[in-house]
């Protein structure tokens, strides 16, 4: 498979720029190239919050105890934070018009910032590789269901994978690779025209399960939660509703960089968070709640609804909806991020779909079903990963809103020379490595140690403020210094 020539192989490097920080994919979007309106920024989340994952997670919080109007209040106020900062981080994108790696530039430095990206890229690379795994599963059924035939296909193992396995796999690798090596735009349209599928299936689903209910719903189980506890059972949902968005939250610059205003960004964050996650919310109770009415158990995900349908032409079609689904939640979480992780280490040679091959070679040799089954990988490897998300969101943050208050020098994000803004010291912002490796040790401890199970799920959340803390306290108590381009020292204080 060969991706695409670049339509502009001489683009040139503007004058003053470094070669070694700067081509085309990392230059900041023009306004002619701002596309993502707050409809695209809504199918964004429409797919992403309606992921087989985040069922998995929501129908569990029934299973936990907490009734219909718990979970609905839990995803409420996990949905008002996240609008906030998914707003704070998607203004970063538009304003400065710039993708995460170089955005981290700011607070790490021109070298520095590769140590976000690198981490945030290296997650995003194994989990695109563990959801197109997932997503081949549903395939594999899909098959069956129309050929049973191949069944026959799904008996042996080679690498871990069944022939069956290997086919279904390989179709939604190259499908994903067809759609993302032409670019940003494509993406786009493919999230336009996944959102509304997604919508209409899982609506469809629900209304479905209530009428095999006989238009009843149990809205809790037995072992309903009450009193303080059901309280504390609430809070942690909503915040662990959050962290599974601390990945995304981190690089939203990525995609509201190309968004022609900030209330597109608003509009599109309002509509895909609050309104989407009540009606996320909404498809869970009734879901889960007339299956228990039912029989008196608990689905786990919807995959468990669309194999019990009794009509072969509805399965196939719930079945492509759910691959759909997984193929647009995995493009924009676990896809974009190392491109431009790879795009901003070697700018000389990768641009936008040569990154993008690279990211899905390495997320096929990795074997992903294998990562998937152990899980040391999961816990310790991507786990831990995931943990130091938070420090280095916490780091980007305060420096962006409460250092600069969100004056950004765009020319000097390209530049190594001693006199940019954001070379530091051999191009690391020391100060943001001293602020975030204490709150990266917390949030792995917490993260990993057993004795901290108990709130685990809190990882990102106090790596994030603990890092801000302290960034903010270390630049408020000492200048920032570097020689400006005429060679004149400047010592820089944050504006109180």
């Amino acid at each position: 498979m060969r991706a695409p020539k670049d339509p502009q192989p001489t683009h040139p490097v503007p004058e003053g720029t470094s070669p070694g920080l700067y081509n085309r994919d990392l230059a900041p979007t023009t306004r002619a190239g701002r596309t993502w309106n707050a409809y695209s920024i809504f199918t964004l989340w429409a797919n992403d919050v309606h992921s087989l994952g985040n069922y998995v997670f929501a129908i569990g919080l029934f299973a936990l105890g907490l009734g219909a109007w718990q979970i609905m209040l839990a995803f409420l106020l996990g949905a008002v934070l996240l609008f906030v900062l998914l707003n704070l981080s998607g203004f970063m994108g538009e304003r400065v018009g710039v993708p995460f790696p170089v955005m981290s530039r700011i607070a790490f430095g021109v070298r520095g910032a590769k140590i976000p990206s690198v981490v945030r890229g290296s997650v995003a690379i194994a989990w695109f590789g563990i959801q197109t795994y997932l997503a081949s599963v549903v395939l594999r059924v899909l098959i069956i269901a129309i050929l049973p035939a191949a069944a026959d296909w799904d008996t042996n193992s080679f690498l871990g994978l069944s022939t069956l396995g290997w086919i279904s796999f390989v179709i939604l690798w190259v499908l994903q690779v067809l759609i993302v090596i032409r670019g940003m735009e494509m993406i786009r349209k493919y999230e336009a025209f996944a959102g509304p599928i997604i919508l209409v299936t899982l609506a469809a689903l629900a209304a479905w399960m209530f009428f095999e209910a006989g238009f009843t719903i149990s809205w809790s189980t037995e072992n309903s939660l009450t009193g303080s506890t059901m309280w504390v059972r609430i809070f942690e949902s909503a915040a662990l509703w959050v962290v599974i968005y601390g990945t995304f939250v981190l690089n939203f610059c990525d995609f509201t960089r190309g968004a022609p205003s900030e209330r597109s960004v608003v509009r599109g964050n309002f509509y895909g968070i609050p309104i989407n996650m009540l009606f996320f919310g909404l498809i869970v109770v009734v879901l889960t709640g007339s299956q228990y009415a039912i029989d008196g158990t608990i689905i786990e995900s919807p995959t468990e609804v669309v194999q019990n349908i009794p009509n072969t032409v509805l399965l196939v079609l719930a079945s492509l909806a759910l691959i759909i689904l997984t193929i647009a939640v995995n493009l924009m979480a676990n896809f974009v991020a190392p491109i431009y992780m790879f795009t901003n280490l070697f700018p000389r040679h990768l641009n936008f779909p040569r990154a993008a091959l690279v990211s899905a070679v390495i997320g096929f040799i990795i074997l992903p079903w294998n990562l998937y089954n152990s899980p040391v990988v999961i816990v310790y490897f991507l786990g831990g990963l995931g943990a130091l998300l938070g420090p280095l969101f916490g780091v980007i943050m305060a420096d962006y809103w409460l250092v600069r208050k969100g004056r950004v020098n765009v020319p000097d994000l390209y530049t190594d020379e001693a006199g940019g803004e954001y070379a530091y010291t051999r191009g690391v912002n020391r100060r943001a490595v001293v602020a975030g490796l204490p709150a990266a040790v917390v949030a792995l401890v917490i993260a990993l140690v057993p004795a901290f199970s108990g709130i685990s799920g809190f990882s990102w959340f106090i790596g994030a403020i603990l890092a801000a803390i302290v960034y903010l306290l270390i630049m408020r108590s000492q200048p920032r210094d570097f020689t400006s381009r005429d060679g004149e020292s400047i010592a820089v204080r944050p504006t109180h």
